[in-house]
C-alpha cells in the first residue's frame, strides 16, 4: 500500500475500565475503500468515533492516530475542528437525527461551509445548492428553505453527504450509511458514493455489518471482533479464502444468491461483554475449531499471503512447514 492518509496504531479505548478496543492496527491510503465489518457491538464505530476525538469525557483512549504527519490523539481543539468536517468527514446510520430539526437545510449546509471553507451569504448559498445537485437531490435550489422532516430518509442521507463534502474531505468515514433505508434506496446512496470517490479522489471507510454491501463498494476489508481486528484482506482475497473461522463464519451466515436453499449456518453465542472477555482469543467460545492453545494467549495477526492478515492460531500453524 501507498504512503497511508490515516494510520491508527495500537488505538485502545477503555470505558470505565472495560476495554471497547483492544489495539487496532489500521492504514487507509489516499482514494482507497476499505470496508469495516463486523457484528454490533465489535467496535467499529468507536474506533473512529476515537480517532476523531468524539467519544465522551470517560473514554480513555491510547495508541496512535495521525493524520499525515499529524497526531491527532490529544491535539489541540483547533486542530481537530481543522480536521473534523474538513480532511475528514464522517456521515452516521440515521441522517433524521444529524440534522436540526428547527433549521432550514439551506442553512445547515452552509454552516458547514462558513467552518471549513470561509463562505457566507449568497457564495454559501450558490454553494450549498451546487452540492445538493452533485448528491442527486432533484429541485436544489427549492430543497435549500426545506425543513428536515419535509424531505424522505433517503433525500436526508443525501443531505449529509452533502454536508459532509462541503469541507472537501479527503477522507469519508461511512458508519452504516443504508441501514435505515430501503434496499432501493441503499444501492442509489452507495452508488453515489463511489461517484463521488471517482470525483473527488476521497478516500472511504465503510462501517457495514454487510458483507453485500462491502463486497460491491470497497477494494480491501478489515473484520473486526471484540476491539480488534481479527482479518484483513483484499475483497476478492476475503471472500474467496477467508482464513479466521470468524469470517468464515460471517460469510456461511449469508445466503445463497443460487442453486437449492439451505438452512444458514448461524454463529452461535455473541459479542462478548468489554467487561467479561473470555481469556486468550475472544472468539474461541463460539470458534468450532477452538482448540485449547485458543486460551492460552491473544493470537496475534500473522501473514497469510502479502496483504492478507489473520489472528489466528490455525492460521498461524498452517504456515509452518512440514
Amino acid at each position: 500500500m501507498s504512503e497511508p492518509l490515516i494510520a491508527l496504531r495500537g488505538l485502545t479505548v477503555d470505558f470505565d475500565g472495560a476495554p471497547a478496543l483492544r489495539g487496532i492496527d489500521l492504514a487507509v491510503a489516499p482514494g482507497e475503500a476499505l470496508g469495516l465489518v463486523g457484528e454490533s457491538g465489535c467496535g467499529k464505530s468507536v474506533t473512529w468515533l476515537a480517532a476523531l476525538g468524539l467519544l465522551p469525557g470517560r473514554a480513555r483512549v491510547g495508541g496512535s492516530v495521525r493524520l499525515g504527519g499529524e497526531e491527532l490523539l490529544g491535539a489541540p481543539p483547533a486542530l481537530l475542528d481543522r480536521v473534523r468536517g474538513g480532511r475528514v468527514a464522517m456521515i452516521f446510520q440515521d441522517p433524521a437525527s444529524s440534522l436540526n430539526p428547527v433549521h432550514r437545510i439551506g442553512r445547515q449546509v452552509a454552516e458547514a461551509l462558513g467552518l471549513h471553507r470561509g463562505l457566507r451569504g449568497a457564495a454559501a448559498r450558490a454553494e450549498a445548492r451546487r452540492l445538493l445537485d452533485q448528491v442527486g437531490i432533484p429541485d436544489a435550489g427549492r430543497r435549500l428553505d426545506a425543513y428536515p422532516h419535509e424531505l424522505s430518509g433517503g433525500q436526508s442521507q443525501r443531505v449529509m453527504i452533502a454536508m459532509a463534502l462541503a469541507g472537501r474531505p479527503e477522507l469519508l468515514v461511512a458508519d452504516e450509511p443504508t441501514t435505515a433505508l430501503d434496499v432501493t434506496i441503499q444501492a442509489q446512496i452507495l452508488d453515489l458514493l463511489g461517484a463521488l470517490r471517482r470525483e473527488t479522489g476521497m478516500a472511504l471507510v465503510l462501517i457495514s455489518h454487510d458483507l453485500g454491501v462491502v463486497a460491491e463498494t470497497c477494494e480491501r476489508v478489515a473484520v473486526m471482533y471484540a476491539g480488534r481486528i481479527v482479518e484483513e484482506a483484499p475483497v476478492g482475497r476475503l471472500f474467496d479464502r477467508p482464513t479466521h473461522p470468524y469470517t468464515q463464519g460471517l460469510l456461511g451466515a449469508l445466503p445463497p444468491l443460487d442453486g437449492p436453499r439451505r438452512p444458514l449456518a448461524a454463529i452461535p453465542g455473541g459479542v462478548p461483554e468489554p467487561g467479561a472477555m473470555p481469556p486468550g482469543c475472544a472468539f474461541a467460545p463460539r470458534c468450532p475449531q477452538a482448540m485449547a492453545a485458543c486460551a492460552a494467549g491473544v493470537p496475534e495477526a500473522i501473514a497469510v499471503e502479502p496483504g492478507h492478515a489473520a489472528a489466528c492460531l490455525r492460521a498461524a500453524r498452517a504456515l509452518v512447514p512440514a
